[in-house]
């Protein structure tokens, strides 16, 4: 399969670990036979900087011409920091997946057995845990009508949606529950809110469709306590922007490092593969940047195009870095391994599991062969 790739690294640690992704499609290419073309293209403060626009009409005109696009992080302190600042990172973001029409956004949330003692929870409440939030990603109050008083007292922010909205995400939701548990779960706070109602009743019908998908329906802030208390129940989350925005990286304590968790945005015509970790400036550079979640997210790329044995290989050869105790410090404090031998270990991996279960440490410390 040939694939044109659109490269937007990024701000902070998104260039470092954006470039470990690449070097697990690039074995994956290898390893396969497939070709995968790269053009990279600017995002975030780092477009700011130099252009003056989070997201620069070059930028979108590369991503509308590729076949998915490959996303790093965007934020810097120096704009983050500012209240005041009429022009920002995030504003880059939100208009690209406008623009693209990426209306959902797919999170799977998942407790390694080899990382479970990492995590802040107990072990006899996270084993197990292994569900999927779908969060609809053009709607809602951070795309809605935004106001502030002359005097600058009072604000407000519409949450809006339409029937068509809720109804295209939710299908992929169902049928995403038919290749697992057949469960889901819609989260809302349809007991307060007029747009929470509207979804439950559009989800409530269009489950009708699916007789042999198990629908329910919590509150969003019961939903907050459930996934620390019994995460393990779930195993596919339905919900809106916001909602969803909040317990995914709520979901992210449960593997122990939010350097984990890969992303897909998905819609019509293209999707967007990201890890839903942040900039993390004060990281950047230093090679200690986690890159497992930028290299997971490129295997939900490969999976979107029904590429399933090569995704299986590279979240393969990441449980083994995994198990092989081939981390980063942030899993590890007394990790010799920084983000690009992480990386290197993981591509090598993918090139030659075949050969071989073992690994030669001493080698990956010297850069070379990382198996034996």
């Amino acid at each position: 399969m040939k694939l044109n790739i659109a490269l937007l690294p990024g701000d902070g640690i998104g260039p470092d670990v954006v470039v470990q992704a690449v070097k697990s499609l690039q074995a994956v290419a290898d390893a396969f036979g497939h070709t995968f073309h790269f053009e990279e293209a600017l995002v975030g403060a780092i477009a700011i900087d130099k252009t003056g626009d989070p997201l620069p009409e070059e930028t979108l005109a590369v991503c509308k011409k590729s076949d998915a696009v490959l996303f790093g992080a965007i934020g810097d302190p120096k704009y983050d920091n500012d209240p005041k600042a009429k022009v920002r990172p995030e504003q880059g973001l939100l208009k690209l997946r406008k623009s693209l029409g990426l209306f959902t956004n797919i999170r799977p949330i998942k407790a390694y057995p080899t990382l479970i003692e990492k995590s802040p929870l107990k072990k006899d409440i996270i084993s197990g845990t292994d569900f999927t939030i779908y969060r609809e990603l053009t709607g809602g109050i951070y795309f809605g009508e935004k106001k502030i008083s002359e005097d600058g007292t009072i604000a407000s922010d519409l949450c809006e949606y339409s029937e068509a909205e809720i109804e295209r995400i939710a299908h992929l939701a169902f049928k995403a529950t038919r290749s697992r548990k057949n469960k889901l779960t819609l989260v809302d706070k349809a007991n307060v809110l007029e747009t929470s109602r509207l979804w439950r009743r559009v989800v409530t019908t269009i489950g009708k469709s699916y007789p042999d998908v198990e629908l329910d329906f919590l509150f969003v802030d019961n939903a907050a306590m459930q996934i620390i208390l019994n995460p393990s129940q779930f195993d596919v989350i339905l919900t809106e922007n916001m909602f969803g925005d909040i317990i995914s990286d709520e979901g992210s304590v449960i593997g122990g490092s939010i350097g984990l968790l890969a992303s897909a945005s998905v819609g019509s015509d293209i999707a967007m593969f990201e890890p839903i970790h942040g900039s993390y400036p004060q990281a950047k550079g230093k090679d200690i940047a986690n890159p497992v979640a930028s290299i997971l997210s490129a295997a939900m790329l490969l999976e979107h195009f029904n590429l399933k044995e090569e995704a299986e290989t590279i979240q393969y050869a990441v449980e083994k870095s995994l198990e092989k105790g081939v981390v980063t410090p942030d899993l590890d404090k007394n990790s010799t391994y920084g983000t690009n031998k992480v990386g290197d270990f993981i591509a090598d991996f993918i090139l030659h599991a075949e050969d071989t279960t073992q690994v030669n440490k001493e080698n990956i410390e010297f850069g070379q062969s990382t198996i034996i």
